[in-house]
């Protein structure tokens, strides 16, 4: 996404700044503390591990917390799992989810919630749930052609930014360097973060992603999305990592090619990768941004 959605840009700095701003900012991991996995996560998965999990009680459970229940309603009845008839309840969203989608479905829910404490973040959000919905979309027209589902495209969309919430928190400052990132023109994005700071958002991203037991294919697809090598081969990664981040990336370039929102250097450096990776050319785009709009707008 655009990572300037995480408030907006401030002034720039006089040029004697700089040094004693990225001293400041040079910081361990260790310093920064990944949040830990939400109980709920933990009552969901030992219910549906069961031989005959029982439905009633994981509705009651997420009924509890009122913006996950509104949470599951909505993906539920979201084009790309919807067959047509609104469901009103928990209950009825999870016959519709399904066993396997109810666990990384309220990760993604309880990302939020986990940062909820950050402020000026609302932009950012709003953003991520965007970029989660319009991936959901491609991989459901793309189909089983890249072997990625809509929920696991969705989900992947969710946490892939995750770590600069974990960053923004204790570094207010840290939104100067989001903003010279989008800026930059060459050098990958997390380069920047690692000259300005000593690490990036992806790797505490995927340190988060790892500490939920998120899939190993989208932890390393979250560690690597912004690297250009990973989506060429030059890095080796599971082919559906490499199609987890062409499909956001596409996703979030579908998005800003329909809104206002501010355009990035992000697919100029990795678009001819991501459509290489997907079996895509640049005529396929409006077909395919056709349809994600019409099936999110519907």
């Amino acid at each position: 996404m655009d990572h300037n959605s995480a408030g907006e840009a401030p002034l720039e700095k006089p040029t004697s700044d700089v040094d004693a701003f990225e001293a400041k900012m040079k910081i361990e991991m260790r310093e920064i503390g990944i949040p830990p996995r939400p109980t709920i996560l933990v009552q969901i998965e030992q219910e549906t591990d069961k031989d005959e999990p029982d439905f009633i009680f994981l509705a009651r459970l997420l009924s509890r917390d009122v913006a996950l229940a509104a949470g599951m309603i909505k993906v539920a009845n979201s084009p790309y799992f919807s067959f047509g008839k609104k469901v009103p309840t928990v209950q009825e969203a999870l016959l519709v989810l399904g066993l396997k989608v109810i666990t990384k479905t309220v990760s993604g829910l309880a990302l939020q919630q986990v940062f909820k404490h950050v402020p000026n973040m609302e932009r950012f959000w709003d953003a991520s749930a965007m970029t989660a919905d319009v991936a959901a979309c491609v991989a459901k027209k793309l189909g089983r052609t890249i072997g990625i589902r809509p929920e696991d495209a969705y989900t992947f969309a969710l946490f892939r930014d995750c770590g600069i919430p974990m960053l923004m928190n204790p570094f207010p400052e840290y939104r100067e360097v989001l903003s010279r990132a989008n800026n930059e023109a060459t050098l990958p994005f997390t380069a920047v973060e690692e000259q300005c700071i000593g690490l990036n958002h992806a790797v505490l991203g995927a340190q988060l992603a790892e500490d939920w037991l998120l899939p190993e294919e989208t932890c390393l697809a979250i560690r690597h999305h912004h690297d250009r090598e990973a989506l060429s081969g030059s890095i080796e990664i599971p082919p559906r990592s490499r199609h987890l981040i062409a499909v956001a990336q596409l996703a979030e370039y579908l998005i800003q090619l329909n809104s206002a929102q501010s355009q990035t250097n992000e697919w100029r450096k990795l678009g001819d990768d991501c459509l290489a990776c997907l079996n895509l050319s640049a005529d396929d785009l409006p077909e395919l941004s056709e349809y994600c709009v019409s099936s999110i707008s519907g």
